[in-house]
């Protein structure tokens, strides 16, 4: 007997709520204030978007009943989201190389990325690859000073084992493109490059069918601070730069477009990350559609996913297994196609064993033991991810307009377009960082007082300062005003120490007591914490006592005017060189305590990264 079906709705008590009703309740418990400004997100992309989504939203959005694996390949490429875990090595000789590649493979890596610039010989191809199942083990070369030769040498040591060329998945980081954004020249020229990149297609489609010959590094972009639309957009118009060459030598897109892959850094803006995944492979699509493929699969994007450089820290360096976790959840939900998550400890020395071992567990447990490797998009239908998704494609595709108005990818590159705009989106990060909207925990924000990080520094080939397009970390500024002042101690002089000169209101002199600390503490100097004086006498004749460089008053804006200008005098008797800061900004008592013989006020609105490093000058530090 067939079952009767239960259509009863779920809380029928309650009744629809409609979007006006939602914004008249918005706007009564915002009580006159500026919608635009407390509940719009402006992000640095330029994309507004809204504190909520409804069904609604979705009703405009074209393409949201594309199943996976189905143009324009919004959901994916596959029925399911399983993806390869890749682990790189930067490690040259071939025989230590393959020892790391085994021990990766036997942990749980199952692709594997070598920087092949020491490989000349096939004997030493076969050294690298030695016990390496190259059926059910995708290889990368991500560096080769001569990719042809790799190329011939790794073909020829498949041949050598009998596999099957069918069996063999991977790929070659050749990117002249990439290489000219970067440095401004190409590996030789223009012309000879894009003659290798089709000779490439031609010979490596034959030999090695499922190998990826052209790599876009949209990396390159994120990690020079581009932000997520100048990503898409930039890597989608050096790839089509690749298409729109190769197609003019009598190749196929069918031919090309299979043979690319894709670069994607991943930052810590968790959602917008996920989307941007989503939006790459709908406007690639539609890209390579107007070539008109006669395979609908030559319109699917391959992406393998890295996590981030730009935003990783030297101090604190365990928030960066939080940072690269969230970002491998993000690049796994977006649906990439493989992924490498970078050691935590890369930023300042070469990583070891248990670095690599986290960063590879990183993904063996989003898939293992969370399961993000059984549901194909799962971001589908989330009225949030589509709206952004939504607003990253359009975004993205004028930029991308812009480009190819501006002559394609090339000359952009040639009249420095590129660079301009990417450096334009510099200067709002790095003023971000520096006024502290944008946090790096432990390094502009909740420093670990106790920490010092210049003795575990360690030199590794990692970024060419030769670069014309500046590869940077955010917190680079920061770390480095820190780091001089552990040069400055290592160096037989003593750290300048700061005094918390707390008194006063409970609340206000515990808050700006914290806010001092972390303030200071970003600069690694000694702070002298002090639970409230009584008096304050009593807390000028400790302050005189500590010969503390800096003295900073913490207490409310009401009191300083009481009891500062009597400090300030006394205090500058004792030690005329002492640098006295108020921290607040009591508008309307400033000049008085200036006149009293403070020097700085330290709040919320200050240019924390200006005001340390004139502190640093004072101290003769830098």
């Amino acid at each position: 007997m067939a079952e009767k079906s239960n259509n009863k709705k779920l809380f029928p008590e309650f009744s629809p709520v409609t979007t006006k009703e939602w914004e008249e309740k918005i706007n009564i418990d915002l009580k006159g204030a500026d919608y635009e400004k407390k509940l719009i997100w402006k992000t640095i992309e330029g994309i507004n978007a809204k504190p909520y989504y409804r069904k609604e939203n979705l009703e405009s959005l074209t393409y949201l009943n594309a199943p996976p694996s189905e143009f324009p390949y919004i959901r994916g490429n596959k029925n399911e989201n399983a993806w390869e875990v890749r682990q790189d090595t930067e490690e040259l000789k071939a025989d230590k190389a393959n020892r790391i590649a085994l021990d990766a493979i036997s942990k749980g890596a199952n692709a594997i990325g070598f920087n092949a610039k020491e490989i000349e010989l096939s004997s030493e191809m076969e050294i690298l690859l030695k016990g390496i199942d190259l059926t059910n083990i995708s290889i990368h070369f991500t560096s080769a000073n001569s990719f042809p030769v790799i190329f011939n040498l790794f073909n020829e040591e498949v041949k050598r084992q009998k596999i099957d060329t069918s069996l063999v998945r991977g790929s070659f980081s050749f990117d002249p493109l990439g290489y000219y954004l970067l440095y401004e020249k190409y590996f030789s020229s223009q012309h000879e490059n894009f003659n290798e990149a089709a000779s490439y297609v031609n010979n490596v489609a034959k030999e090695l069918p499922n190998f990826k010959v052209i790599t876009v590094n949209g990396s390159s972009f994120h990690n020079a601070g581009a932000s997520i639309i100048q990503e898409i957009a930039f890597s989608l118009s050096s790839a089509n730069e690749y298409l729109a060459q190769l197609t003019e030598n009598n190749i196929s897109v069918d031919q090309i477009a299979p043979k690319m892959q894709f670069v994607f850094a991943m930052g810590s803006n968790y959602f917008m990350e996920i989307a941007k995944l989503r939006a790459a492979r709908l406007l690639w699509a539609k890209i390579v559609e107007q070539y008109k493929p006669k395979n609908e699969k030559s319109m699917q994007m391959h992406i393998h996913a890295v996590t981030s450089s730009w935003n990783k820290t030297i101090y604190d360096p365990y928030n960066n297994m939080l940072r690269n976790t969230t970002e491998a959840m993000s690049a796994a939900i977006g649906g990439c196609d493989s992924m490498t998550v970078y050691p935590f400890d890369a930023t300042f020395k070469k990583s070891d064993d248990i670095s690599e071992r986290i960063a590879r567990n990183t993904q063996l447990i989003l898939k293992s033991e969370s399961y993000l490797d059984k549901v194909t998009d799962p971001a589908a239908g989330s009225y949030y991810i589509e709206n952004l998704t939504h607003l990253i494609i359009e975004e993205s595709w004028k930029l991308f307009l812009a480009i190819e108005k501006n002559g394609g990818f090339i000359k952009s590159i040639e009249s420095g377009y590129i660079k301009q705009e990417i450096e334009k989106v510099c200067q709002k990060r790095d003023m971000d960082i520096a006024m502290r909207k944008q946090i790096f925990v432990g390094v502009n924000q909740y420093p670990n007082l106790k920490e010092n990080q210049l003795e575990h520094i360690r030199p590794h080939a990692k970024v060419n300062e030769l670069a014309k397009l500046k590869q940077y970390r955010g917190a680079h500024t920061f770390e480095a005003l820190r780091l001089s002042t552990e040069a400055y101690e290592k160096a037989g002089n003593k750290k300048p120490t700061v005094f918390l000169f707390t008194y006063g209101n409970l609340t206000m002199r515990k808050a700006r007591a914290g806010f001092a600390t972390n303030f200071f503490g970003c600069l690694g100097y000694t702070l002298i914490d002090n639970p409230g004086f009584k008096t304050a006498e009593e807390g000028i004749n400790a302050a005189i006592s500590s010969k503390a460089d800096f003295i900073v008053f913490c207490s409310s804006d009401d009191e300083y005017v009481t009891f500062v200008p009597e400090a300030s005098n006394k205090i500058k008797t004792a030690k005329n060189d002492v640098h006295l800061i108020v921290a607040g900004n009591p508008v309307d008592s400033v000049s008085q305590l200036k006149e009293a013989g403070v020097s700085d006020f330290i709040h919320v609105r200050t240019n924390v990264l200006e005001t340390l490093g004139k502190y640093q000058h004072l101290m003769g530090i830098i």
